[in-house]
This record gives C-alpha cells, structure tokens and sequence, in this order.
C-alpha cells in the first residue's frame, strides 16, 4: 500500500509556472512508476505524464511536451510536475498516481491515487 498526497496547486496566470509535489508513503516509492493525470471541469482524467521506477523513461502527453516536466526523488519519496508556460487549458484538478507497470500510461494501470490538487491559469 502506498498513499499519495498532492501539494503546490494554485493560481497563477497564464505564461506562469508551478511546481507540483507528490508525497509518498507507505512503500517507497521507487517500487512504482510515478504518473500525473489531470482532470478538467467536464472532462474525463486524461494522462500527463509518467517517469519510470528509476527515472529512465519518462513519457508526455503531446499538449504539455516542452512545457512541463517530472523528476522524482526516491530518497524523499517525492515525485514533482514542473509546468511551465501554463495555459488556461492547463486548468484541472491535477492527480499524483503509482503503477506497479514498468511503463504505465493508461488511467487503468495506475494503483494507488491522491486526493489532487487544483491549479488554475488565469488569461
């Protein structure tokens, strides 16, 4: 079992940028491929972006490539979402999960979810 707790969601304009942190625990999380999902008002959950176990693969939804990026730190258990040049489309409830898979992608994949946390980009 892991849990999964989202911080540094927010407000800010458009052009601007966030960090966003996932905390973990329970099992580390370098056991589980670490994703982030988003989910916008009326919108189904939608995949963002995913890192592998030991950072070798990371994969992006094509709207947020060159924009955001995912880094984890195994050692603090803490997974983060740098979104830079954030759109007003970027706005959604923004969702940390953990995959058992080596490579995880599909919302049907992921074990383990936050609760998320909502960001908001302002025109």
């Amino acid at each position: 079992q892991v849990q999964l707790v989202e911080s540094g969601g927010g407000l800010v304009q458009a052009g601007g940028s966030l960090r966003l942190s996932c905390a973990a625990s329970g099992r580390t999380t370098s056991s589980y491929t670490m994703g982030w999902f988003r989910q916008a008002p009326g919108k189904e959950r939608e995949f963002v972006i995913t890192i592998s176990q030991n950072g070798a693969y990371i994969y992006y939804a094509d709207s947020v490539k060159g924009r955001f990026s995912i880094s984890r730190d195994n050692a603090k258990n803490t997974v983060y979402l740098q979104m830079n040049s954030l759109k007003p489309e970027d706005t959604a409830v923004y969702y940390c999960a953990a995959s058992r898979k080596v490579v995880a992608r599909r919302r049907a994949e992921y074990d383990y979810w936050g609760q998320g946390t909502q960001v908001t980009v302002s025109s």
